[in-house]
């Protein structure tokens, strides 16, 4: 797994490469965690990611309690079908604001 952070339009964006499961997603929790500043704006990009398993999710929802209770916004982008209906499943999308692209979800944030 590999974790990529940049700054883009005033909002943290984190893409996050290969699979999240009970090894990885300890690691990406912590790193994404560290950058959550009070008020921040965090894009998490999916697109590489192409499995995560209810060590991914929970990390994922640590990750969006976090963020919240800061007063920060959190979306994520690029989630495969896969993904999506694996957190649709579990009740996790009523959580989080899905957009298709990056751009799309810089644009929510934006907005």
């Amino acid at each position: 797994m590999e974790i990529k952070t940049e700054l883009l339009d005033e909002a943290i964006v984190t893409q996050i490469v290969g699979d999240l499961d009970g090894s990885t997603a300890p690691v990406a929790q912590q790193q994404v965690l560290a950058r959550a500043q009070p008020g921040c704006s965090m894009v998490l990009d999916f697109s590489q990611v192409g499995y995560m398993s209810s060590s991914g999710l929970r990390a994922l929802l640590s990750i969006y309690r976090q963020v919240t209770s800061n007063r920060g916004r959190l979306v994520l982008v690029g989630l495969s079908e896969e993904l999506q209906d694996t957190m649709a499943t579990t009740g996790f999308l009523s959580y989080f604001t899905l957009c298709g692209t990056l751009q799309e979800g810089l644009a929510t944030l934006r907005g």
